[in-house]
This record gives structure tokens, sequence and C-alpha cells, in this order.
């Protein structure tokens, strides 16, 4: 997983756009991530998502990621991310690492979003997954769902031995 999937989507200034890194979280075939807060003011209210968000000035994108991951579930990576891809869109460029979950769920303190849970690559497929805490199925962020199927597409000859 050396070479970044680089993907963009012309806009006419990037310097307004929020950056923001993210990961993707992996434990096995599975993948952690955060139902959002259902809060109309937030991006992707209600949806599954990634942990990670903004990249505060001075930061790298590695840096701002270990800060999001201690502030969110209190999880601290101890093996180097490595870096998927920068997406770039209009409203926003997503740096996007994937990170070894080396810990098991219960050992995390979620502290930001309403649940969390590990999905499977058919529940990505799918585009949508049950949570405990909502009580209902609720649908993965269009784009995170995306970048998860572009990571299964590449990943699936690079980890072959896991997914």
């Amino acid at each position: 997983m050396s070479d970044p999937v680089i993907v963009s989507q012309k806009s006419s200034d990037h310097r307004d756009r929020p950056t923001v890194a993210v990961a993707i979280l992996y434990q096995g075939d599975r993948f952690l991530l955060q139902l959002r807060d259902d809060i109309p003011t937030i991006a992707y209210p209600g949806y599954w998502g990634f942990f990670g968000g903004h990249i505060e000035p001075g930061e790298t994108p590695e840096q701002a990621l270990k800060r999001e991951l201690e502030e969110e579930i209190s999880y601290t990576f101890t093996v180097k991310p490595v870096k998927f891809g920068c997406y770039h869109e209009p409203q926003v460029i997503r740096h996007v690492f994937a990170v070894p979950l080396l810990v098991p769920c219960e050992e995390l303190v979620l502290n930001e979003g309403w649940d969390l849970k590990l999905l499977t690559p058919q529940d990505i497929e799918r585009g949508a997954c049950y949570s405990a805490q909502a009580n209902q199925v609720r649908t993965i962020g269009p784009r995170h769902r995306q970048i998860l199927l572009d990571f299964l597409a590449r990943s699936r000859s690079l980890f072959s031995d896991s997914l």
C-alpha cells in the first residue's frame, strides 16, 4: 500500500475548503466506524462515518489523525498509519489513512458520536448497518462508503490473508 489514491474533483479554490484527516481503522476483515450524532448542523448527521477531523494550523495530517483518534475514542496508534489517499472534493479535502485497530472495541471510549461498530465488507457493500444505540439500521455516509469500497478493492490483493 505504497501509492496513495488521489481522487480529484476540480474546484476553483481549495484554500477555502476545510482539510481533514480520517482513519480507515481495521481489525482483521472489519472496519471501525462511528455513528455520527444525529445533529442537523454537522456533516453526515446520523450516518456511519470515519473517525478523524479537522487539521489544525501547524499540524500535519498524521498529527491531526493522532490527536483526533485520542480525542474521539481514546485510541493511540502504535504503528505508523499508511496514507491511503487524498480525496479532493468541492466541500472538503480528506487525507485518508489506514490504521490497524490493535485493541478490542470494549477498550475504546466513545467521546464523540452516538455509536461505534466494526462493520463487515458486506455491510459496506450494502451501504448500511444496524446500530444497537439507535435501535435501527443506519446508512453509511455516501463518500465514506465510496472510500471504503476503494480501499476494499485495492486491499483485497494487498491483504489477501486477512480480507
